[in-house]
């Protein structure tokens, strides 16, 4: 019997520490700013990021483009394009450009995601062009590897817990058995 609660127990144990790994793989950290209400042309310009780098060769890099017109009271005209451009200001590589895209129905907040292949300094530039004219607009960020640990590390870090509450749930139901 207490053969068969301990065996229970440590794949309960097993089973939660499964599922707490999954839950920390889908977090992802923040956006932060890194230009606020700057003024370029007809137009206010702030990004945010998410510059994480990857080595698979996928688009981590996250970028938030709010586009409002200079001029309080008047409205983004919605055929406005916006662009965003990414190189690495560290060492020599290619310039990442994609269309940011309107995240919903709303035409002045945008949104692109780029690859960025390496940790490093990297040089952003959002161009804007629409019927108010074109107008561009330079930042910097520092993209980083995401550094959350993979999942079997934390079990392999666990590990040692583990083992130690085993071995005392193992004294404990020894000291029971021989009380009476």
């Amino acid at each position: 019997m207490n053969g068969g609660r301990t065996k229970f127990l440590s794949g309960a144990m097993t089973a939660m520490m499964l599922m707490m790994g999954a839950v920390l793989r889908a977090h992802s950290g923040p956006p932060y700013p890194i230009l606020l209400d700057q003024i370029a042309g007809q137009y206010k310009i702030s990004i945010w990021t998410d510059p994480d780098a990857t080595d698979d060769g996928s688009a981590a890099g996250k970028f938030w483009v709010m586009v409002d017109p200079a001029q309080k009271g008047s409205a983004l005209p919605p055929d406005t394009r916006v662009t965003v451009s990414i190189q690495p200001l560290d060492r020599p590589g290619p310039v990442v450009t994609g269309p940011a895209d309107p995240v919903g129905d709303d035409a002045t907040r945008r949104f692109v995601a780029l690859v960025m292949d390496h940790e490093g300094h990297y040089a952003v530039k959002a161009t804007v062009d629409g019927p108010g004219g074109p107008a561009s607009i330079d930042a910097a960020a520092d993209a980083t590897y995401d550094t959350r640990p993979r999942p079997f590390m934390l079990i392999l870090a666990l590990v040692p817990f583990l083992l130690i509450g085993f071995v005392w749930m193992k004294l404990l139901v020894r000291r029971r058995s021989a009380r009476g």
